[in-house]
């Protein structure tokens, strides 16, 4: 009997370039279409860090030029790169599915994702989004746009923008009606464009959820069967670098905590997977979360592969 699944995308796994990432997706179609064949309802979450900075960047050049009247806010921009990946993923899995004979629907949600106006997320900015720039690229900006930029693992210097916690997703009966009637869905495309309750009404504000953690409230709040975040790794490890490193096949809730708790996990990379796989995992009872290579996932989801993560 096929599984109710959530996949968690990178976006820096998507490309930089539109040209680019039609090239990616239509690779990354292949192992999600492996699952649906299998029987599983499929619903993708992506990342959007390097997109939706990007879209940030030209949006504030164009302002600059004069050739548009006002930079586009940070939510706009948000909107703009889930509409532009949801579109490259939905037609390559489409391809996909075609190419096999499999006749189902797939659609992108725009989805807002609600969070706290008072998480503390909102006074310390660390997410990184956009391009890597110099030192002195990166004074420039910040001195110019009041941007906070700082250096990202050694590989030159990003903006970064606050990463508030989702507290629920404010789309999620559109998209379990469309789960229900068999389609695949798209949706929480970059964490979602966060919005906060003011006076009874949404309000978009500026910062990028992360991910992993929006996946896993999808996966709660649409009751999955497991939570499958996809990384460049197989597997998890502790000891990363070291001697010593070791691959985990399984970890209990109990045990990922005590390794986040020792700091084996890299808070840019590896921390916020696990963390979020916890959440998933000790949400209810029988649920599971994979930390897996994207062309493993189908082996993962048979435990033959990636990392999972249990009560």
């Amino acid at each position: 009997m096929g599984k109710r699944l959530v996949i968690a995308l990178g976006g820096n796994a998507l490309g930089n370039t539109a040209a680019e990432q039609l090239v990616l997706v239509a690779q990354t179609a292949k192992p999600i279409v492996d699952l649906i064949q299998q029987g599983n309802e499929v619903i993708i979450a992506h990342g959007n860090g390097p997109q939706v900075g990007m879209i940030n960047l030209g949006m504030s050049t164009a302002h600059a030029a004069g050739a548009i009247k006002a930079e586009m806010p940070f939510p706009e921009c948000g909107a703009m790169s889930q509409g532009y990946i949801g579109y490259h993923l939905q037609n390559s899995i489409s391809n996909e599915l075609a190419a096999r004979a499999i006749k189902k629907s797939v659609a992108t949600i725009v989805t807002q994702v609600l969070v706290d106006e008072n998480d503390s997320a909102f006074q310390n900015p660390t997410k990184p989004i956009g391009a890597f720039y110099t030192k002195e690229q990166a004074e420039k900006i910040a001195a110019d746009k009041g941007y906070t930029m700082v250096e990202d693992a050694g590989r030159g210097y990003r903006q970064v923008v606050p990463s508030p916690k989702p507290v629920a997703v404010v789309e999620k009966d559109v998209v379990a009606a469309l789960v229900n009637a068999g389609v695949v869905v798209i949706t929480a495309g970059g964490g979602g464009i966060p919005v906060i309750q003011k006076d009874n009404r949404l309000v978009g504000v500026p910062a990028v959820i992360d991910k992993d953690f929006a996946s896993a409230k999808v996966a709660e709040l649409l009751d999955a069967d497991a939570l499958i975040i996809l990384t460049a790794v197989d597997r998890v490890a502790i000891n990363w670098g070291k001697p010593n490193q070791r691959s985990l096949a399984e970890m209990t809730v109990a045990q990922a905590e005590q390794y986040c708790r020792e700091g084996h996990f890299a808070p840019g990379s590896m921390l916020p997977k696990v963390k979020a796989a916890i959440g998933f995992a000790q949400s209810k009872a029988g649920r599971r979360a994979i930390i897996a290579s994207l062309e493993n996932a189908s082996l993962a989801l048979r435990g033959e592969s990636g990392t999972i993560i249990q009560q």
